[in-house]
Parts: C-alpha cells; sequence; structure tokens
C-alpha cells in the first residue's frame, strides 16, 4: 500500500511499511525524502509536523496506525499549523495539438489538491449549468460561422491549458464532425471573461438543451439531434462549465473572416483601380521612381502590381498610346495617390492577420492549468482588447478602399472629369445610367463612416464590477465585416462602372490582364446601351468580388 504525501510544493509517494507502521513514520519517511530532493543541512530541517488527509480533511493522529485511518494511494498534505480547508482532488487530461491538420491527442495526468481554485470548487465550476442560458436575444449566427466558431472552442481546448478532459474535447470533435451545430446569438458578448453568452448557448447544444441545428435535422431540439447522430450531451466535469464558456472565440472567429475578406478584396481593389486608372487616361509617371524615396511595404506593393497592370513593355495599352502626347503633368489624387492609399490598407491588414492569427492559437479562458508546474492561475488571457483594438483598425483600414473607390466613380460618370458620356450611358437625357449605382456607392460609405468609430473606446462595468473593464471586441468584430462587405459592394460598383467606361473607348484596349478582368465581367454581366434594373448586376459583380475572381480571371 502507498500513500503520496505533499511537502512544501512537492509530491512524495510513501509505501505504508508494514502493517504497524504509523501517520508519524510516514510523515518523516516524507521528510527525510523532501530534505534530500532539496539537499537541506541539518539546521535547516523541519522535524515538527501535521498531517491533514485530502479527502475528507481529517487531522491525522500520529500515533496512529497508517491502515487503519488511510487508504491504498490516499493523498495528505504536510506542514505547520494545518487549517481545515475544503479540498478536491482534479484529474487533468492535458491535450496538445502538434499539427494544424489533425488533432494529436497527449494525455497527461496531473494530480494534485488545492484549497480554492475560482471555476473548480467556488461555486461557478460546480453550478456553470445555472450560467448557460436559453434565452434568444438576437439573430443566431450562420452554420458557417458557427461551425468555425466551434472548431476554434476545440482547437484552444486542445492546447492543454484548460483543465478539460479528453472525453469532452472528443465530444466536441465528434459534434463538430457531423455539423451538429448550437444556436448562437451574433450578439451578447462585451469581449471580456471571454465571449460568455455566445460561447454559453454554443455549450448549451452541445449539453443537449436549446436548439441545434445539423445538415439532416435542421434547426431542431438540441437533444433530438444529438441522438439522431449517435452523439451523446455533455456532463461536465470539474473546471469545464467555465472553460467552455470562457474565451475570445467569437471575436477572433469574426476576426478571421473579415481580415480573410480584407486580403482578397485588397487586392483586387488594386486592379479595379487600374480599370478606372486606364477608363480616366490616367498617367503612370506616379507609379515608377519615388515609391523607393518612402518605402512602406504596402504601398511599393501596389506600386509594382500597378506597374505589372498598366501600360509597360510586356503588356502595351493601346489607350495609354493613344494619349501618350497629352501635356498632362499629374492626375486627380483618386488616381495619382492609388499607391499611398491603398497601400496602407494593405499594411494594416497584414498587422491586424498577425494579431488575430496569434489570438487564434492562444489559450483563453481562464484560470489556467500548467501541468509542468503543477499550478493553476487565475489571470487576464479572456480579455478580447487584443483583437477588438485590431480589428476596429482593420475596419478604419479597409473602409479607405470604399471611399477612395466612391471618388474614382464619381470621376467615371461625371463628363466633365471623364470626357466621357454623363453618367456612362448614351442618350442622357432618357437614360440615368449609373446615377443611381453611384449614390448607393456614397450611401455605403457614408454607412461605413460610421461603422468605423472605435467599438473598444468604449466600456461598460459587468458583473458587479469585477469586469470592470471590457473591450466591446463583439461588435469590433462584427462592424468590421459589414464594413468589408461595404467595401466589397463598391468596388463591384466600381468594377462595373470602369468596364462600362471602356466600351466607350473601343475599338481600343488596354492591357492583357485587365482586359481579362473585362471579359470576366462580361461573362455574367452585359454592357449597358439603355436602362435597365441594376441591382442583378451588381449582385453579379459582387459574387465575382466575394468570391475573389477578379484577381485570377483566367480562372
Amino acid at each position: 500500500m502507498r500513500v503520496s504525501l505533499y511537502v512544501r510544493g512537492e509530491w512524495f509517494r510513501v509505501p505504508f511499511g508494514g502493517p504497524s507502521a504509523s501517520v508519524r513514520s510516514l510523515g518523516s519517511e516524507a521528510l527525510r525524502r523532501y530534505h534530500q530532493a532539496k539537499k537541506l543541512e541539518d539546521g535547516d530541517r523541519e522535524r515538527e509536523f501535521s498531517m491533514r488527509r485530502c479527502q475528507g480533511g481529517e487531522l491525522l493522529h500520529p500515533e496512529d496506525r497508517a491502515e487503519d485511518v488511510l487508504e491504498d494511494e490516499d493523498f495528505v498534505q504536510m506542514g505547520k499549523g494545518l487549517q481545515r480547508q475544503r479540498y478536491v482532488w482534479l484529474l487533468f487530461c492535458i491535450l496538445r495539438t502538434e499539427t494544424d491538420s489533425s488533432f494529436q491527442i497527449l494525455q497527461q495526468c496531473l494530480c494534485f489538491f488545492i484549497a480554492v481554485v475560482y471555476g473548480v470548487n467556488t461555486g461557478f465550476g460546480m453550478f456553470a449549468r445555472t450560467l448557460i442560458p436559453k434565452e434568444q436575444l438576437a439573430a443566431p449566427l450562420s452554420v458557417e460561422r458557427t461551425r468555425m466558431l466551434l472548431v476554434l472552442r476545440i482547437n484552444v481546448l486542445a492546447k492543454g491549458y484548460s483543465g478539460v478532459s479528453k472525453e469532452t474535447i472528443d465530444a466536441m470533435i465528434k459534434a463538430f464532425n457531423a455539423s451538429c451545430l448550437s444556436w448562437v446569438p451574433e450578439k451578447g458578448t462585451v469581449g471580456a471573461s471571454g465571449d460568455l453568452a455566445p460561447l454559453a448557448h454554443l455549450t448549451l447544444g452541445l449539453m443537449g438543451e436549446g436548439r441545434m441545428w445539423s445538415p439532416q435535422s435542421g434547426w431542431a431540439d438540441a437533444k433530438a439531434v444529438l441522438e439522431g447522430h449517435g452523439l451523446k450531451p455533455l456532463i461536465l466535469k470539474p473546471k469545464e462549465g467555465i472553460a467552455l464558456i470562457n474565451g475570445t472565440q467569437l471575436i477572433s472567429s469574426l476576426g478571421a473572416e473579415a481580415v480573410e475578406r480584407a486580403l482578397g478584396v485588397a487586392r483586387q481593389a488594386d486592379i479595379i483601380a487600374a480599370l478606372s486608372f486606364e477608363a480616366l487616361k490616367g498617367t503612370t509617371k506616379a507609379f515608377h521612381t519615388i515609391h523607393a524615396a518612402r518605402p512602406h511595404p504596402g504601398q511599393m506593393e501596389v506600386a509594382a502590381r500597378l506597374r505589372s497592370l498598366l501600360d509597360s513593355d510586356v503588356f502595351p495599352s493601346q489607350i495609354s498610346e493613344s494619349h501618350r502626347s497629352c501635356d498632362r503633368v499629374q492626375d486627380a489624387y483618386t488616381l495619382r495617390c492609388i499607391p499611398q492609399v491603398h497601400g496602407v490598407v494593405h499594411d494594416t491588414i497584414a498587422f491586424v492577420q498577425k494579431v488575430i492569427s496569434t489570438e487564434l492559437n492562444s489559450a483563453t479562458d481562464n484560470p489556467l492549468v500548467f501541468a509542468e508546474t503543477g499550478e493553476i492561475m487565475s489571470g487576464g488571457n479572456f480579455h478580447g482588447e487584443y483583437p477588438a483594438k485590431a480589428l476596429d483598425y482593420l475596419a478604419i483600414g479597409v473602409h479607405e478602399l470604399a471611399s477612395i473607390s466612391e471618388r474614382r466613380i464619381e470621376r467615371l460618370v461625371n463628363p466633365a472629369l471623364s470626357e466621357l458620356p454623363a453618367f456612362l450611358v448614351q442618350d442622357g437625357g432618357l437614360n440615368s445610367g449609373f446615377m443611381i449605382a453611384h449614390c448607393t456607392a456614397a450611401a455605403l460609405v457614408s454607412e461605413s463612416k460610421a461603422l468605423c468609430h472605435p467599438s473598444s473606446v468604449d466600456s461598460l462595468s459587468t458583473s458587479a464590477a469585477t469586469e470592470d473593464h471590457v473591450s466591446m471586441g463583439g461588435w469590433a468584430a462584427r462592424k468590421a465585416l459589414r464594413v468589408v462587405e461595404h467595401v466589397e459592394q463598391v468596388l463591384a460598383i466600381e468594377l462595373l462602372a470602369a468596364c462600362q467606361a471602356l466600351e466607350f473607348l473601343r475599338p481600343l484596349k488596354t492591357t492583357t490582364p485587365l482586359e481579362k478582368v473585362h471579359e470576366l465581367l462580361r461573362s455574367v454581366v452585359s454592357p449597358w446601351d439603355k436602362d435597365r434594373i441594376m441591382s442583378p448586376d451588381i449582385e453579379a459583380a459582387h459574387a465575382l468580388v466575394r468570391q475573389q475572381k477578379a484577381s485570377r480571371p483566367q480562372n
């Protein structure tokens, strides 16, 4: 028979030593091993001690026979003047993700006792089920976004800092693979102590309560959906209640989508701007030597891209050749300053991408379990300030693509600036052409200006002033997505307008790369010769931008 004794932060497994062995003899042997391990001198060694059983908390008498008062594999704390406290024995299964492509599970058993740990034996962890809400206060996340949220929770919990059992992780993976997805409201998080309300709804469905969706069932009772796929509802163990609802995964999942869409729209913005530049007969002088004198990465990248798209020895442009003798010194800012304006957007997106990538792969619940040192630590990794600030910055940055695009649309539809037919249509008295499309672009830009007000400058105290500073990161993420969508729509309108403008310059052609973009649009939208319902054209162009086809027209 053996017992584990805890001495000054170290565990020692000590055999009973026979049926007559006393509690004192076990303690003395544990102290001997501790002194030997720490290489203590005689004068530094303690000889007086008290012993208390972890399970039950009984203070042990040193003269009692060990086998009368202790069980095999029991746990005992040693020290001076031990006070009776509430102890709980924990087994944490530590999970690690070794690769991005699949979960490779390494299970470690971390056995120790603790006096009071938030989320485990303070009431929250034991009764966390009462915090899993049943209210439905907002529209739900889309199926795709809920699936992203679930896989991010699995990824974070599997890192091994959350104290969640392997059985719970396995159950979540099975639900993900079956696309059994909880009803999760898109609103309701203040972005500190994690995204509590949305993640609580995510957990609710996994527990077999509330509503859940799967491809086979659609929206239905969560328990029925799970059972229909041969899955069992989660039964929460100690620490798992708070671990499952504490984290920044709603912010980071929506933020990741916003970043990916922003990357795509930024690349296409350069190409669409080049089309407008050609239609407005701009001069390429501003895209050459000067950028080395101000070597911001994004600015240099955009200038290089414009040079590769516009008139060159490799890709000559008949349109550029037609006005080469023009004595114009410089163009308006919306043409001349494309590298500077678009460039900072590219750099902004790169910065935000780095922050969100770190957040996606971070342990963001509380408290955190450190198997290597045997510690459980409460802290603030759940606070969403990093992604909140970054996503506010993303909205401000990417909005500028729409702002300058709308000004180029204005130049295209204004005959005084473009030398093209008014509103890009013949018979202007009878046809309004792109007039209302420009109004739509202006409305979207104006709305985005309001959405660019940073949500992360706001904070409201919650949880009885315990959570007295919050990030409002959920709103930052949702706003960023809306701004990115507006940018996509404005650029779709510019794509339509620029290609329509090129029709009036025929038979002259632009460069081969830009002609391919023109052909791509014409595969879904025909030229305008008179007024027609424009919304289907805008939707078709938006679909091309949304699918990033304008950056790879040959596909």
